[in-house]
């Protein structure tokens, strides 16, 4: 990777990948693109930025054509429970922004990364251990989005040569960007509560358990597998890949270790619990680990210590 450009870089992920990208290679080398203009003091504005929607194919060649990169890493896309909301909107736009980024990648023979996730499964995946390769229905459209990425993005590898990657992220958890319509975002919303105030109502039932992992580590994950090398890469897309399986409760018990005090309660959503249910609750992260390394640096405990800590003084400094 020399130049790289990202879609959807105002987003959980994009977000935190762009600036981590342009520490790495450089801020000139990492063009960030959105459908909206970053917020006047977000670190985005440090490099270059350019307003791009994924289905305008003519708008996204000459973007490509005029940065001249090398990589695209196609972020943009709805998540679960908006999509839920708008499926056929979903289905345009995480499908055709999908082909669109496919078909760049092929035209300029660009390396390809594209998110997939746990939402890929369905109810009659093996809930534990979840293998990388085994039956895939999911009930849910971001799902069904998800499953039929992975097999556009295999075949532009085996039919175009394109160099397409992946890995089906567990639920990310971060102190950077606020929760943004995932079914897994209570275990980032409810580290907020507790600061802010010293308790949640979680929307996901006690006992539920799916996996999750830091977002440093996500990070850290993509870079690490674009830069694997790809004779070794068996199943690209897409790796499983997780650091923790957990569960309300799970995360209560952590978060009371540093506050004692905080409390969690419960308000169930039918429709989140429902896509949540159809989920693994813990998937096997082997194949990661044995073809390009995966190896997680943050437990539960050591993510929640920072995540406290962090989003604290944030509070901190927007008081002042």
């Amino acid at each position: 990777m020399k130049k790289i450009i990202i879609t959807g870089a105002l987003g959980q992920i994009g977000t935190e990948l762009v600036i981590k990208l342009r520490k790495k290679y450089g801020n000139d080398n990492v063009l960030a693109t959105d459908i909206r203009e970053p917020e006047s003091d977000s670190e985005i504005n440090n490099g270059p930025f350019e307003i791009l929607d994924v289905t305008d194919h003519d708008r996204f060649q000459v973007l490509v054509k005029e940065f001249e990169g090398d990589t695209l890493m196609h972020m943009a896309a709805l998540l679960s429970a908006t999509a839920e909301k708008n499926p056929l909107f979903a289905w345009n736009l995480n499908m055709g922004g999908l082909v669109n980024a496919l078909e760049i990648a092929r035209e300029f023979d660009m390396q390809f990364f594209t998110p997939s996730s746990i939402g890929a499964f369905g109810p009659n995946t093996p809930k534990d251990m979840t293998p990388q390769v085994t039956i895939q229905r999911p009930t849910s459209m971001y799902g069904v989005n998800k499953v039929s990425g992975e097999l556009l993005c295999d075949y532009y590898f085996t039919k175009f040569g394109v160099d397409t990657r992946s890995m089906r992220f567990p639920g990310l958890i971060s102190y950077v960007k606020e929760p943004g319509g995932g079914t897994t975002d209570y275990a980032v919303e409810i580290y907020f509560k507790a600061i802010r105030e010293g308790r949640y109502d979680s929307y996901i039932a006690q006992d539920t358990y799916m996996d999750m992992m830091f977002m440093d580590d996500a990070i850290d994950a993509i870079i690490q597998l674009m830069e694997a090398d790809s004779e070794r890469l068996i199943n690209r897309n897409a790796y499983n890949v997780s650091a923790m399986s957990v569960d309300p409760e799970t995360i209560k018990a952590s978060i009371q270790k540093k506050m004692p005090e905080f409390e969690l309660g419960y308000d169930v959503d039918p429709e989140r619990q429902a896509i949540a249910d159809s989920w693994p609750n813990a998937i096997d992260s082997t194949c990661a680990k044995e073809e390009w390394g995966f190896s997680p640096n943050y437990d539960l405990d050591s993510m929640t210590e920072l995540m406290l800590k962090a989003i604290k003084e944030k509070d901190n400094l927007a008081r002042s």
